[in-house]
């Protein structure tokens, strides 16, 4: 031990500050617990400073950028519509400045203790925090792990300025005339999508049989046709196989169709997936219980084996999302203080914020089958909805799946306008344990996107006012 180094003692340790981090350490504060949160970068983690906050600043402008151009069919014509991309970057930054200084107000209003500094676990008690010229022990009654992911670095496309993660593909200097992107998941195709609509041509490779692969192919299918008006190219069982960087960008290979093909590009974004951040930190001396992804093993109050060691986010089982972090925060601060606490996964919405946006919430109608439902589900398309129609946003639609027998909801999925908003009614609506006839007799208002939602439920039940059916 360092010679002046005396442990610093707290009732909580939390490690990481992102939406996992910093909701269990103010929940924690909450319930009289005193807290020190320890983050190695910067207050709101990936989410709100490189992640989930940036992206959609981005994914705005791109819209407001795209719209400005397209609106003859409102009689709207513009003759020079002009992007100032260093000025939309600082939007973006602006907004991720508000939020992270409003989380670091919180923290301080609530009295946690911030330290920045890179955690070392000593042992299941201790964790020594070390900055460049410092470090210091503390102390702990329980702590809760929640340091996040980073992106996958594949050997082939090792990251440089040219060859980009999704970090910087949110902080470029300029805009790409061309893009490749190297995986059609959530990150790669929302990113691909806001920088076509600033005007870039992008091409979207991915290995598998198709894009956004946690979303069912009637989703999708939309999601593509809005990618082809964009002049985006997607494709698919693809490998890709190698990068060469040039003095003014990069030019991929790829392997499709028994064929290799080169792409020219100024930036080649690689978004294969996260990895999580379990290793460096000491977590191998305490005996944690880990998958062979590296993942920790957890049980329903986010506890692991180790009794006073909790763990929650992107660094446990489950899918890779902030509001499921924060979620798992309040339950691992509430289990701390003694309280009955403990997750229910039924209704996690999954969103991505791509053209038209996609969400979905509890089962889908195959899932349903899988678990031994009898299912009826009910389709309603944006286009017969007048809110949609006057906002000229009429692709996608809404599909309910029940239960047969008594009309329990089990999963919503919406693809459409506003979709991320909208399926906050449905995972209430599972969370609540409502039928087909509770959504549909619930009034409304009118004109609304919201309706959607009503007149599927009226579809599943075959009593459609807005809709013939066979």
């Amino acid at each position: 031990m360092v010679v002046g180094d005396f442990p610093i003692e707290v009732d909580t340790l939390v490690v990481g500050s992102g939406p996992g981090g910093y909701v269990a350490a103010i929940r924690a504060a909450q319930l009289g617990q005193k807290v020190t949160i320890v983050e190695k970068e910067t207050i709101g983690g990936v989410c709100l400073n490189v992640g989930c906050i940036p992206s959609k600043a981005l994914i705005s402008v791109g819209h407001r950028y795209a719209a400005a151009q397209d609106s003859d069919s409102m009689g709207i014509t513009t003759e020079s519509v002009k992007l100032d991309f260093s000025k939309a970057q600082k939007f973006k930054d602006g907004v991720v400045s508000k939020l992270t200084g409003g989380v670091e107000g919180l923290l301080k209003g609530n009295k946690v203790e911030t330290v920045n500094g890179e955690a070392y676990f000593v042992d299941a008690n201790t964790v020594r925090v070390m900055t460049d010229n410092s470090a210091q022990t503390y102390k702990f009654n329980n702590v809760i792990i929640a340091t996040g992911a980073r992106p996958v670095e594949i050997p082939s496309f090792k990251f440089t300025d040219r060859v980009i993660n999704s970090t910087g593909a949110l902080n470029l200097k300029e805009l790409p005339k061309k893009l490749v992107v190297i995986g059609g998941g959530y990150i790669g195709t929302e990113l691909g999508s806001a920088y076509a609509n600033l005007g870039s041509e992008v091409t979207i490779i991915e290995g598998a049989d198709d894009i956004l692969a946690g979303f069912e192919k009637q989703m999708t299918q939309i999601v593509k046709k809005g990618l082809k008006k964009k002049g985006v190219e997607v494709v698919v069982k693809a490998s890709a196989k190698g990068v060469e960087e040039t003095k003014d960008g990069v030019v991929v290979t790829y392997e499709a169709n028994g064929e290799e093909v080169k792409v020219e590009a100024d930036y080649v974004l690689v978004t294969v997936g996260r990895r999580p951040n379990t290793d460096e930190i000491g977590l191998e001396g305490l005996g944690l219980n880990m998958t062979d992804r590296g993942l920790i093993e957890v049980d329903k109050q986010c506890r692991t084996n180790v009794p006073n060691v909790y763990a929650i986010g992107d660094i446990v089982p489950g899918p890779q999302l902030a509001h499921k972090a924060s979620y798992e925060a309040k339950i691992a601060a509430e289990a701390i203080s003694g309280e009955k606490s403990e997750v229910d996964y039924l209704a996690i919405p999954a969103v991505c914020f791509t053209d038209p946006e996609l969400a979905t919430v509890g089962l889908n109608e195959q899932q349903a089958k899988d678990e031994g439902y009898d299912v009826v589900s009910g389709k309603f398309p944006f286009a017969a909805n007048g809110r949609a129609l006057s906002l000229d946003a009429t692709d996608g639609f809404v599909k309910l799946v029940a239960r047969k027998e008594d009309g329990l909801l089990l999963g919503a999925q919406i693809v459409g306008e506003n979709a991320s908003d909208m399926i906050a009614e449905m995972g209430l609506a599972i969370e609540a344990g409502m039928t087909l006839e509770d959504i549909s007799m619930t009034i409304h208002a009118h004109p609304t996107l919201g309706e959607i939602s009503m007149e599927a439920a009226e579809v599943a039940l075959g009593k459609p006012i807005h809709m013939m059916t066979k």
